[in-house]
């Protein structure tokens, strides 16, 4: 092993300035057995299941860790309950395995149990018909560490969920599902794929493929930040674009082996109190389910399944998109919400594969892998909660391109950073709080974020003490979390913080707008950014989230894409198409 990557596992797999510049100058000198494109999650999962089998790696993405859809999913590590009734009992199979592995084994810390409520509607059929579901679902592995399935009469589910019209259900049936922030976990799969020695590079976009002879040997990149460009000699090439599979395609040359189809789905966050309830609730619509999930002080509401086809990068909720759920939720609630409930809505794009069926909710949620050319290999499709089972596959499908045998895939035993200990530091939370000054609520908010990382967060405010002090305008945050952000969990630009690192930007009626200032001066010392750029970067947040906001009011995709296509990018080298 180098001295490179020795130093970069020694690190932790801290993503700060200094490791960025080392990544840079590995990626235009070495010689890697694989490029993977993508910084979402099968892309990190690509990364972190090819260096655990002892392969040297490199991963790049032109803007942010789980920028694009693996920050903008529903939050759920989900069996999958509703595929039972297409029959892909395999999908719904892995789906459990894979929750439970997050659960118990591999991200404890990131990953929780959440419960629903399925209300019932119909007298005499539904009830067995739902049971004998949920039984197979038990069976199958959907409570091995989580409760079973809980049958209630109307007045038990009331009990649970008094938030519901009484004339909305004739009783109900609890069952238990997983959910994770999305974007923090993705992030936490790439820091632990640069802590076994992977070199992990975002703000890095491929802008061409390197050729010998017939097959790919590497690609070509820039820096979205100040335009250098570099070659990766790399024996192959992972594909991992989600919806711009397609495009990477092309640029590659070669004739892909699938079609990838985005789906839009559109979330709102509205405060914890707008509803009274102690579970989420899955409710049925005319085209496929609808879930309200809590979420700390939040219930998330989504989501929407409709055909997107424009700006790839910021796909946009319309009026019509939130009318919709607000819709469909309030024919189940006691008190409807309203728009001025909406704390938050966010808009994100599944990779479908594209099949013989016109709905979006029709199609496959199965993956696809392909070798589409000698060096090149794509995969799409699939879902969040499967990410591990996808990746083992695209770096099998990639083998016959590397030189020897590869080793077998052992994601399966290597938890993310911040699993080991988490248990334990569960059961000192108080002294730990105790400790560093800080009420045990906020240890425990921490370690459900970092896991056995608490120490380095913490740690930041040795010598700042302010740093345990709350974000201001977003007091569930402190300011400490802020700036690991940018010193450990490489966020570059402050919609990095507010929209990824932190759920800021959903989280709150201001969206972040109100604290973009100060947390644009906590990270810059981090970021070595001047008044000038400290300036920039809060301008840029705030044109992003009013072109955001008018979008929610346009009726239609063109016209919302339009005043959010608008919208100034952070990153200087991208365009809003890039």
């Amino acid at each position: 092993m180098s001295t490179e990557r020795v130093g970069a596992t020694q690190r932790l797999g801290r993503l700060d300035a200094e490791e960025r510049a080392r990544a840079w100058q590995r990626l235009g000198s070495e010689n890697f057995d694989l490029v993977v494109i993508g910084g979402g999650i099968v892309g990190a999962g690509v990364v972190l299941d090819a260096v655990t089998r002892g392969l040297r790696v490199a991963l790049v993405e032109s803007r942010d860790l789980a920028s694009g859809t693996s920050s903008r999913s529903s939050k759920l590590f989900h069996g999958g309950l509703r595929y039972l009734e297409q029959l892909e009992f395999g999908l719904v199979r892995e789906a459990l395995a894979e929750r439970e592995l997050m659960l118990t084994r591999l991200a404890p810390h990131l990953v929780k149990p959440v419960s629903f409520l399925y209300p019932l509607t119909k007298r005499i059929w539904e009830r067995p018909y739902t049971a004998a579901g949920l039984v197979l679902y038990d069976t199958m592995g959907g409570a091995r560490s989580v409760p079973g399935q809980k049958h209630l009469s109307r007045a038990g589910a009331l009990r649970m969920a008094p938030g519901i019209k009484r004339s909305a259900l004739v009783g109900g049936i609890r069952y238990y599902d997983a959910q994770a922030d999305d974007a923090r976990h993705t992030m936490m799969v790439a820091r632990t794929a640069a802590h076994y020695g992977a070199v992990v590079r975002t703000s890095t976009k491929v802008v061409g493929f390197l050729r010998e002879a017939d097959r790919i040997s590497g690609v070509r990149v820039r820096d979205m930040e100040d335009g250098a460009e570099t070659e990766i000699a790399a024996a192959a090439v992972v594909n991992c674009t989600g919806v711009w599979t397609d495009e990477l395609q092309n640029l590659s040359g070669s004739r892909g082996r699938f079609r990838v189809r985005a789906s839009k789905g559109v979330h709102i966050v509205v405060p914890r109190d707008r509803i009274v309830s102690e579970t989420g609730i899955i409710l049925r619509t005319e085209k496929s389910v609808l879930f309200v999930i809590p979420w700390r002080n939040h219930w998330i509401i989504g989501t929407t399944d409709t055909d997107w086809n424009l700006d790839l990068a910021h796909p946009s909720a319309t009026r019509h998109d939130i009318d919709y759920l607000l819709e469909h939720v309030n024919n189940v609630l006691a008190t409807p919400l309203t728009h001025d409930d909406i704390e938050g809505v966010y808009a994100g794009l599944r990779p479908l594969l594209a099949g013989e069926s016109e709905e979006t909710s029709k199609l496959s949620r199965e993956h696809a892998v392909a070798r589409v050319a000698p060096g090149l290999v794509a995969i799409a499709g699939g879902k969040y909660t499967t990410y591990r089972v996808m990746a083992a596959d695209a770096v099998d499908a990639v083998s016959v391109d590397l030189p020897g045998r590869i080793q077998e895939s052992i994601t399966d035993k290597v938890p993310l950073l911040g699993a080991d200990g988490y248990h334990a530091l569960v059961n000192q939370a108080d002294r730990l709080a105790s400790e560093h000054g800080v009420h045990p609520y906020r240890v425990r908010h921490l370690l459900d974020r970092y896991g056995a990382l608490v120490h380095e967060v913490l740690g930041l405010a040795k010598d700042r003490p302010e740093l345990l002090r709350p974000v201001d305008a977003a007091p569930d945050y402190l300011r400490a979390e802020v700036v690991y952000a940018a010193s450990h969990e490489g966020a570059l630009h402050l919609e990095d913080v507010l929209a990824r690192r932190t759920r800021i930007s959903i989280e709150y009626p201001h969206r972040g707008v109100d604290c973009a200032r100060q947390v644009a001066e906590l990270i810059s010392d981090v970021l070595g950014w001047d008044e000038a750029t400290i300036q920039r970067e809060v301008e840029v947040y705030t044109a992003r989230v009013d072109a955001e906001r008018d979008s929610q009011q346009q009726p239609d995709d063109h016209a919302a894409d339009a005043r959010r296509s608008a919208a100034p990018e952070a990153r200087a080298g991208l365009t809003t198409t890039g």
